[in-house]
């Protein structure tokens, strides 16, 4: 039996075509990135302030639910401060470079 025959029967894949300009295709730029991942960051906070607050008046009965939305807001919150510390960090280095 030849190793690379394949069984009777499969049906081989469709190839598509290779993107010539995926540069070109992408639909938002750098700044509609950062301006997204903020707001994203601001709004998971809010959702946690809002858990936090329902369980203090009572209406969130499950304490993991709270937790867990506590913990998304803080893993999205030091998410977004490395990402400034490596544009930070490139910048510097950027400016020392000698021309």
């Amino acid at each position: 039996m030849n190793p690379l025959s394949f069984p009777t029967g499969a049906a081989s894949l469709p190839l598509s075509a290779p993107d010539s300009h995926p540069v070109a295709k992408m639909e938002s730029n750098f700044a509609d990135m950062i301006k997204s991942s903020i707001k994203q960051t601001a709004e998971t906070e809010q959702q946690s302030n809002i858990a936090i607050e329902k369980l203090e008046s009572g209406e969130a009965k499950n304490l993991h639910e709270v937790m867990i939305s506590m913990e998304e807001a803080d893993i999205s919150l030091k998410m977004l401060v490395q990402f400034r510390n490596k544009a930070m960090q490139a910048y510097d280095d950027i400016m020392r470079l000698q021309i």
